[in-house]
């Protein structure tokens, strides 16, 4: 196994204070400009992470298993994992309702409310807003989490196909996968007529299960095992599709997440994803 630690306030006196909490008799390997590694022993290391977790510092003990070179599927969410809104809560600004929505989303995302009904509830409340409004939120607001477009970039060099599944919408998991070269995009549609929302979503909602059956489904399309997949999120309906995925990584999650989750990142970007598995 191998011991990962990185974050930009990572120094030479935190790698020698983990170096003696682990009792190695090797040296951290650097593989990027704020991350290490050092091979370990199977084990638990809890003053590791205690410690890590006091320093603002990700750590992580990753299997050898779970290399970039050795998977084929990397399936993410998209609101708050690859960008840093949550596209519904922008949209509900427009109309003065963000305050009501966002507390919504939150719950949804924190496994407090089926998300399916959730989301009817919040689209619901956006009925009459104009088409234009969706475009002014991708003007205005959404922005790319750090280092997504690298994380992207390093799954096209070990030729990982990769998929965006959101409970989000497609007017902006189009614009999310044409930007940032991903392969496939399966989200939610907004109905709209004569310019306008009217409060509901055409079609299936992409819920929890769906995700896992998505990824599923391309990983056979592919001819891929399950040990070759990765799936990437920060909330609830996030958590069944990193279950059927060998590597579930939690980006910057809630807390019923990141306790479930493979690894959780908490402190640097998605490039971070890069640093645990290429090494």
């Amino acid at each position: 196994m191998r011991l990962v630690v990185q974050g930009p306030a990572i120094s030479m006196a935190h790698l020698s204070h983990i170096h003696g909490l682990v009792g190695g008799h090797t040296q951290f390997m650097q593989v990027a400009q704020h991350a290490y590694y050092l091979p370990v022993a199977e084990g638990d290391y809890i003053d590791v992470k205690t410690f890590c977790a006091s320093q603002q510092i990700d750590c992580a003990l990753v299997q050898d298993a779970h290399r970039l070179q050795k998977m084929g599927l990397c399936v993410m969410d998209m609101d708050s994992t690859l960008i840093a809104i949550e596209c519904i809560d922008e949209i509900a600004d427009m109309m003065g309702l963000k305050p009501q929505v966002a507390e919504i989303t939150e719950a949804a995302m924190r496994g407090e409310l089926d998300f399916a009904a959730s989301l009817r509830k919040r689209v619901a409340l956006l009925k009459g807003l104009p088409e234009s409004a969706l475009q002014r939120v991708i003007e205005e607001r959404l922005t790319f989490n750090p280092g997504a477009q690298e994380w992207i970039n390093a799954c096209k060099q070990h030729g990982i196909k990769t998929m965006l599944v959101s409970g989000g919408f497609t007017f902006f998991a189009d614009y999310v996968k044409n930007t940032l070269g991903l392969d496939y995009a399966v989200s939610n549609t907004l109905e709209i007529v004569d310019g306008k929302l009217t409060g509901q979503i055409v079609g299936d909602i992409v819920d929890a299960q769906r995700k896992a059956d998505e990824l599923m489904k391309l990983r056979d399309q592919l001819g891929l095992a399950a040990a070759q997949t990765i799936a990437i999120g920060d909330g609830a309906n996030d958590l069944k599709m990193m279950a059927v995925a060998a590597v579930g990584v939690a980006y910057h999650a809630k807390p019923v997440v990141q306790e479930q989750a493979m690894y959780a990142l908490n402190v640097v970007g998605l490039d971070g994803v890069a640093n645990l598995l290429t090494v």
